[in-house]
């Protein structure tokens, strides 16, 4: 198998815009709500944005700490990552009212490519359950053969058509943009981590396994 070639510029350009696009939107409202306390006299109005301030900030906040994990150098060359550091900022990013996060992993420390793999697959998890639901993370055994499974549970849970076919490293005709780059990214880090990706998918849920690879590593897909 020929897995797609992504230049490093490219990949680095595309993960920057993916950052972007995940924290403008609370570093606008922050702006926005600076405004109002400008302008406002009505103590009515000031309080909503001074509350607006203070949950945008909180959520730009929890995506930067997820993304430094998911997609940051965090640490040098080898090191290792705390599970429990993991499991912390995605429940700070990925559970709220809607989604409830249940993680069956103990807490120890584990190489870094292995937790970005897990926090990456529970972004793909969680777009598969955009009205809510529920994303198990577990891990299948330990030691340097450790598995691990993210699965995401709730209505109409599905992927994006274009997902598994970038997991597996090989996209659409017109490559990669900032739309499909975390899916595209999250099988680079599996192949970095010599596991394979078997994606399943059944009603209501979807499930995507990382397993040790015996040669190599690619992704499978099984209805």
């Amino acid at each position: 198998m020929t897995v797609f070639a992504l230049d490093a510029l490219d990949l680095a350009a595309l993960l920057c815009s993916r950052v972007c696009h995940d924290v403008i939107s609370p570093v606008g409202a922050i702006v926005n709500g600076l405004e109002v306390l400008e302008e406002e006299k009505d103590a009515e109005m000031r309080a909503f944005a001074i509350e607006l301030i203070k949950k945008s900030a909180n959520t730009a906040s929890a995506r930067l700490q997820f993304c430094r994990l998911a997609f940051g150098a965090a640490g040098s060359a080898g090191a290792s990552i705390d599970t429990g550091d993991a499991e912390k900022v995605a429940r700070g990013l990925l559970g709220d009212e809607k989604t409830q996060i249940v993680w069956n992993a103990p807490r120890i420390l584990m190489p870094k490519n292995k937790v970005k793999l897990i926090l990456n697959l529970c972004l793909i998890a969680a777009a598969a359950i955009p009205r809510g639901g529920v994303i198990e993370v577990t891990l299948t055994d330990e030691g340097e053969r450790a598995g691990l499974k993210v699965e995401a549970r709730g209505a109409n849970a599905r992927l994006a058509h274009h997902v598994p076919a970038l997991l597996v490293g090989e996209p659409e005709a017109n490559g990669v943009d900032a739309h499909g780059i975390q899916a595209f990214y999250a099988g680079l880090v599996a192949r970095a981590c010599a596991m394979d990706l078997h994606v399943a998918t059944a009603d209501g849920s979807v499930c995507i396994e990382a397993r040790p690879a015996a040669n190599g590593s690619s992704a499978q897909e099984a209805a």
